[in-house]
């Protein structure tokens, strides 16, 4: 499954609606990674095509791209300072902020223990 551009509007409908609630509840019916980028960040453009390898070999999370020009509002809501910034979010926890481009090992190691709690 390829990585879905994800909007302020289609956050506040399929994950949290940070308008309305004041505690997290996250809406979605699998974990999500929301990949916080921009289209000028070098690191940015390292990290894309090992997110879109991972959403086709872990097709039970969906990885989300929020570009944070367009989306300042929703970047300023999660405190983005740096980018990349990745938002691991599983179903029964509250989501987890990674600043940094990560190597796909280590983002693997994250969706298998912390998403979806197997090892290995």
């Amino acid at each position: 499954m390829p990585t879905v551009q994800l909007t302020a509007e289609k956050f506040r409908e399929e994950i949290f609606d940070y308008t309305a609630e004041k505690e997290w509840k996250f809406k979605g019916d699998k974990p999500a990674i929301i990949d916080f980028y921009a289209d000028w960040c070098g690191p940015c453009k390292m990290v894309a095509p090992i997110l879109e390898e991972l959403s086709n070999e872990h097709p039970e999370i969906t990885i989300y791209k929020l570009d944070t020009e367009k989306e300042q509002e929703l970047s300023a809501a999660f405190g983005i300072r740096s980018i990349p910034s990745l938002l691991f979010i599983p179903m029964d926890r509250q989501p987890m902020m990674q600043a940094g481009a990560l190597p796909k090992h280590a983002l693997k190691e994250v969706i298998e223990k912390e998403l979806l709690n197997t090892v290995s």
